[in-house]
Formats: structure tokens, C-alpha cells, sequence
């Protein structure tokens, strides 16, 4: 696909993106009904190499949105649920010591393409921090040590409305580094019907 792009012009390659983009828009809508404006916001996210924060109370078809753009894309997908007692170590992984006495590194689930950061907001701020650092800096430190994540790295994160109890606002470094932040909300009768 490079070698694709390469031999386009400007013109070109932005008309072939138009099409790929509305392939995936049309292929994630066979799962996805009533949630047009949310498709395409997540889609445009991805394809632009951003990650998206996706707003909403439970029950939304977040998770099967993410899940869906991951196995349309055919890349490989892992979802974190962000609790209150999450360490850094649970979602960039540890080092532990192997049957031969040496320290082993085990990538947790930051190592995917597509990460869904569920309720990214109800885990405490220490925890946030080992997220913004591989969204913006597409790697993580681990005991000193720098790995880096698949490429392409995108994180998709759902959080829940501030007003609900339990909830840690998100730092406005960690807002920037979302390039959408969209708001899921019930699809209306005439949406789900069509």
C-alpha cells in the first residue's frame, strides 16, 4: 500500500483515502446502527493516526465499536477495564523472574494496535500517566527501560459522564492527546430503525 501512495499524487491519494475511509465507515456500520456520527468521528480518529475518547453513560455499544474498527482494519485489538485499584504495571506489564533466574519482561495489554481504555476516568491519576505516556510517546518504561508499542498504536477510551461517583476528571494533558472526543449518546427511534 505504500508503494501505492507513492506513486500518487495529492489529488490521488486523498481520493483513494475517501474511499478506504467509506469502506470502513459502510463495514462498521453493518454492526454499529444508529451511531452514524460516532463512526465516522472513530474511523476518521484512526485513520488519521489520533486516538478518540468516546463519552457516554454504560450500555452504548462502546466496546463492540472498538472491537468492530479493530477486526475491519484486521489489526490486533485488547481492552483494559480501568478500575480504581489498576497499577501502571497492569496494563504496560512487568519484569519477573524466569526459571533461569533472569528478569523476563511480559508485555501487558498495551501492546495491541487498538487498545479500548474502558472507563478511563474511575482509575487513579498514577495510572492515567502510564497511558498518556504510550499514547504520546507510542512506548512504555518499564524499570528504566523504554519498549515500544506495535505500530500503528491507537487508543480508543470511554469515560464516563464527571457527574457519576467514582470518576477521577482527566487531566488536560491527558485531554490533548485525544483528537476526537465524542459523545455517545442513545440512538433516536428513526436512527435505529433505518
Amino acid at each position: 500500500m505504500m508503494s501505492e501512495l507513492n506513486n500518487m499524487n495529492d489529488k490521488e491519494a486523498l481520493i483513494n483515502l475517501r474511499e478506504k475511509h467509506t469502506k470502513l465507515i459502510d463495514e462498521v456500520s453493518k454492526v454499529i446502527i444508529g451511531q452514524n456520527q460516532v463512526v465516522r468521528e472513530v474511523t476518521m480518529a484512526v485513520l488519521a493516526g489520533g486516538h478518540c475518547l468516546l463519552v457516554g453513560v454504560p450500555g452504548l455499544a462502546k466496546t463492540l465499536l472498538v472491537n468492530t474498527v479493530a477486526q475491519a482494519l484486521g489489526l490486533s485489538f485488547n481492552r483494559i477495564q480501568f478500575t480504581p485499584d489498576l497499577m501502571p504495571s497492569d496494563i504496560t506489564g512487568s519484569e519477573i523472574l524466569n526459571d533461569e533466574r533472569k528478569f523476563e519482561f511480559i508485555k501487558g495489554p498495551l501492546f495491541a494496535n487498538i487498545v479500548l481504555a474502558d472507563e478511563i476516568n474511575r482509575t487513579p491519576p498514577k495510572t492515567q500517566a502510564a497511558l498518556l505516556e504510550a499514547m504520546q510517546e507510542k512506548s512504555v518504561t518499564v524499570n528504566g527501560k523504554g519498549y515500544a508499542l506495535p505500530s500503528p498504536f491507537f487508543v480508543l477510551a470511554t469515560q464516563n459522564p464527571i457527574e457519576q461517583e467514582g470518576t477521577y476528571p482527566l487531566p488536560e494533558a491527558q485531554l490533548d492527546r485525544f483528537m476526537f472526543n465524542t459523545w455517545v449518546d442513545y440512538p433516536t427511534l428513526k436512527k435505529s430503525s433505518t
